[in-house]
């Protein structure tokens, strides 16, 4: 199976109540629609490469390993803002598998899709 078949299927085993509906599997990524508004699209080809993005009605966020920023903490993986901040990455992990970074992901968007818990803990 692909890592893209397996994470999906491990969504909606862990995540099928908060689901739309069943995750929609492409070539190169999955697309997964919450209960809540969220649409998260994850595009992973190794625990160190991906992109793990979201929207909540206009809001658009990405965390990606694109090898920038040197700056940020968390470098390579940082996170993009809706109001289009670059910021260090709270969420996920570059030594993490694909499924535990999707999972804490996952986690926090079904409770704070805007990250607002996070930004008022100081963390982003």
């Amino acid at each position: 199976m692909s890592l893209h078949l397996d994470l999906a299927a491990q969504i909606e085993e862990h995540f099928g109540p908060h689901l739309e509906s069943p995750v929609d599997v492409k070539y190169d990524a999955l697309i997964a629609h919450f209960s809540n508004g969220v649409t998260l699209e994850a595009r992973i080809a190794a625990s160190d490469a991906y992109t793990i993005a979201w929207s909540w009605g206009e809001a658009e966020f990405r965390i990606d390993t694109a090898p920038l920023h040197p700056e940020l903490s968390t470098r390579p993986n940082h996170l993009h803002t809706a109001d289009g901040r670059l910021s260090a990455d709270p969420l996920t992990r570059t030594d993490a598998s694909p499924w535990s970074n999707l999972q804490r992901v996952i986690t926090t968007l079904i409770d704070d899709p805007l990250l607002e818990k996070l930004t008022t803990a100081g963390r982003t």
